[in-house]
């Protein structure tokens, strides 16, 4: 019969067990974080090759964890709305509600580059069994309505502005056109509106208007 291992021996597995899974889970996480920024760039071109080679791992690896395409999708677009979404409170922790609302619509552009990346394998989804889209639901529109209802109250912004306009007004950006210059243009555009937002903050409830 073979000896029972040591209980050195036993020990000395655990511990290497552990670190590969640790090694398992930060590829994974790097495979995640870089696919973000591959589809903000690259788009519906955007490759799982380039993925991983990114991700400084073979491809064989991105497919143990991701094994299609789809699957790295519904976990990248996951991790870009909580992130966005907890953006909502760490800006308002730190800056004025006007310049936290500004800040994090400047975040709301990237969270759109990445999104347009995953558009056709998202379409994919639609059609599927999968919770990604319920569970996400509703989750951006509140961090936004909790910052513009912020500034409100702060007086740093009009007194007659809606979330649901904010919103309907950023979601115009992903339907702009895909050129070299869409994401300055659409950071011009957020100034914009909010300057539009400040315009006549804290006037309204004083004068009536």
């Amino acid at each position: 019969m073979a000896a029972e291992p040591s209980s050195a021996e036993r020990k000395t597995d655990a511990a290497d067990a552990k670190r590969l899974r640790a090694d398992a889970q930060r590829n994974r996480d790097r495979l995640v974080e870089v696919a973000a920024i591959v589809f903000a760039e690259r788009g519906i071109d955007a490759s799982l090759e380039e993925v991983a080679r990114r991700a400084g791992v073979g491809i064989g690896t991105l497919y143990r964890h991701f094994p299609t395409r789809e699957h790295l999708v519904e976990v990248v677009y996951r991790r870009e709305v909580e992130a966005l979404c907890a953006a909502a409170g760490e800006l308002a922790e730190k800056h004025p509600s006007d310049v936290a609302l500004e800040q994090w619509m400047q975040r709301f552009v990237d969270y759109i580059a990445t999104k347009r990346g995953l558009a056709t394998s998202l379409r994919i989804l639609l059609t599927t069994n999968s919770t990604l889209f319920s569970d996400t639901s509703g989750r951006v529109s509140q961090a936004l309505r909790q910052l513009v209802d912020a500034a409100v109250a702060d007086g740093t912004i009009r007194s007659d502005v809606d979330a649901s306009d904010v919103l309907h007004a950023l979601s115009g950006i992903y339907s702009a056109p895909d050129t070299p210059e869409w994401r300055d243009r659409s950071r011009r555009l957020v100034k914009l509106l909010m300057d539009g937002l400040r315009f006549g903050a804290g006037k309204g409830a004083k004068s009536g208007e």
